[in-house]
C-alpha cells in the first residue's frame, strides 16, 4: 500500500461507550491516522438500533487517544445550526488538541422528516450551500452577522476561536453544486463514491467523481486539498479481507485520494466482519 495514503476507521455509536471506547484507543494503538463517527439522529442502516450522539462521542474519544485525527463523517445541517454547530467544533478542538478533522454534508431524508423538515434534495442542497460559508465565516471570524434563506446570526461572538489557525473543513460533495462548493471552500472533499454494481463499475463512477472535481479545483485555481474516499459504500465491505482492502486502497491512491476510511468490523450487518483483518490490514501498513 502506498506510504503516502492515510487510513482511517468509522466507529459507530449504536453501543455503550463502556464497550466503543477500547475501539477507539486500538484504532489509535494499530497505527490508523484518523477516527470518526456519524452525526445522526438515526441512521438509516440501523433504523431500530440505540443510537448514541456524535459530539459527546468524540468528546469522550478525545480523551482515550492522544495522536489520531477524531471527526464527524459527516454532520449536516438537517440538526445543526451553523452557530452552534461552530461551537461544538471550537469545542472539539479545544478538547482533542487540534485534532478535530470537521466532516460536513447535505444531509439524508430521515433526519430531516424526523425533525418534521418537508424539504427535497434539491432544498437541502440549497440549505447547505448557505450553511457550509457560515460555518466557514464562524470559524474564521468574530461578530459575525448574517441573514440568509436558511440561518440568521447577530453579531455572533465566537471566542475562544479554534485553538488552530483553521479547522479543516471537510465537505462531502457527489453532486456538481456541492463539489463546486468544496472546491471553493473546503480543506478536503470527502466523496461515498456513488453508484455500481460491481467493484469495477463503482470504481469507474468514483473516476468520473475525481475528474469533476478536479475540474471544480481547477476553476477555483486551487490545489493541495486532501481528498477522502469512503471504501465501504462500494458493493463490497473493504475488510472482508486483508488483500482486497489493500486492492480497494490501492485503486484510491491511483485516483490520486490521500486518505481512505472503512469500518470497524461488526458481528452482523451492516459491516459484518472479523476484527482481526482490521488487525492484519494494520499490520501491513507499516506504521
Amino acid at each position: 500500500m502506498s506510504a503516502a495514503l492515510r487510513h482511517g476507521v468509522v466507529l459507530l455509536t449504536d453501543e455503550p461507550w463502556r464497550e466503543t471506547a477500547p475501539r477507539w484507543k486500538a484504532v489509535e494503538e494499530l497505527g490508523f491516522d484518523h477516527a470518526w463517527t456519524y452525526d445522526h439522529l438515526v441512521w438509516g442502516g440501523l433504523p431500530d438500533s440505540p443510537w448514541l450522539s456524535a459530539v459527546p462521542t468524540l468528546a469522550a474519544a478525545a480523551g482515550v487517544t492522544q495522536r489520531i485525527g477524531l471527526g464527524t463523517f459527516v454532520s449536516s445541517p438537517n440538526q445543526n445550526h451553523p452557530y452552534t454547530y461552530a461551537r461544538d467544533v471550537i469545542t472539539l478542538d479545544d478538547l482533542t488538541g487540534g485534532r478535530f478533522l470537521c466532516g460536513v454534508g447535505t444531509g439524508g431524508d430521515l433526519d430531516a422528516r424526523l425533525l418534521g423538515q418537508d424539504l427535497t434534495l434539491r432544498r437541502r442542497v440549497d440549505r447547505f450551500h448557505e450553511f457550509v460559508p457560515l460555518l466557514d465565516r464562524l470559524l474564521r471570524e468574530d461578530h459575525v452577522s448574517h441573514e440568509g434563506e436558511w440561518y440568521r446570526t447577530d453579531d455572533a461572538r465566537t471566542l475562544p476561536g479554534p485553538v488552530r489557525h483553521r479547522v479543516p473543513l471537510l465537505v462531502a460533495a457527489n453532486g456538481p453544486r456541492s463539489l463546486a462548493l468544496a472546491a471553493a471552500l473546503g480543506d478536503g472533499w470527502v466523496t461515498y463514491g456513488g453508484r455500481g454494481e460491481t467493484l469495477d463499475a463503482w470504481f469507474d463512477h468514483v473516476a468520473g467523481l475525481v475528474e469533476r472535481f478536479d475540474e471544480a479545483l481547477a476553476e477555483q485555481g486551487r490545489t493541495g486539498l486532501g481528498r477522502y474516499l469512503s471504501l465501504d459504500s462500494s458493493p463490497r465491505f473493504s475488510l472482508e479481507s486483508a488483500g482486497l482492502y489493500a486492492e480497494m486502497a490501492g485503486r484510491a491512491a491511483a485516483l490520486g485520494f490521500t486518505d481512505v476510511v472503512c469500518h470497524w468490523p461488526r458481528a452482523e450487518g451492516p459491516y459484518a466482519g472479523d476484527p482481526a483483518v482490521l488487525e492484519e490490514v494494520a499490520g501491513s501498513l507499516g506504521r
